[in-house]
């Protein structure tokens, strides 16, 4: 089993995401993260970045199965492709008091999150990093008071100058 980054480019029109999502839950391959956003100018174009787990067959078997869909422009498996680099974003508001609220300051402080909204109850984070990163943010966050998490889910690209189109 391993993790796959997988980014797709494909034509920004209604029922696409649905399409994809659709051969996922059909074959019963799970989404770990999923992005997905217009990247041309003239917004015709939208890039999909889907995180998944699985063995090598079925990496590649989603990968030939995304290639085939209309309209799927490329994919590329960026776990496999070279180097790249791949970021999330999490808001997350923790709610406490006292020393709870300092050693939660001082993490933040560590990590390099940002606060972005402050009460005398509670904090809110902004945490931009690799999923790992996050991950373990929010389990020393758990016992400090962590409230409620939002996450972007993974955003990646190719290193240097290759590009998806």
């Amino acid at each position: 089993m391993r993790s796959a980054t997988i980014s797709v480019l494909v034509e920004n029109e209604a029922g696409v995401l649905a399409r994809v999502i659709g051969l996922f839950s059909g074959r019963g391959y799970n989404i770990d993260s999923l992005t997905v956003a217009p990247v041309e100018r003239d917004r015709s174009k939208s890039r999909i970045t889907i995180v998944t787990t699985g063995t090598e067959m079925v990496i590649a078997q989603i990968k030939a199965q995304l290639d085939r869909l209309v309209p799927v422009y490329k994919v590329l498996d960026l776990t496999m492709e070279g180097p790249h680099l791949a970021r999330e974003l999490a808001l997350i508001k923790v709610i406490g008091a006292g020393e709870a609220r300092q050693e939660a300051l001082r993490l933040a402080d560590a990590f390099r999150a940002r606060v972005i909204d402050a009460s005398t109850e509670s904090f809110i984070f902004e945490l931009t990093g690799a999923t790992d990163k996050l991950d373990a943010f929010l389990e020393l966050m758990r016992p400090l008071g962590l409230a409620e998490v939002s996450r972007t889910g993974v955003a990646a690209i190719a290193r240097g100058t290759k590009t998806i189109s």
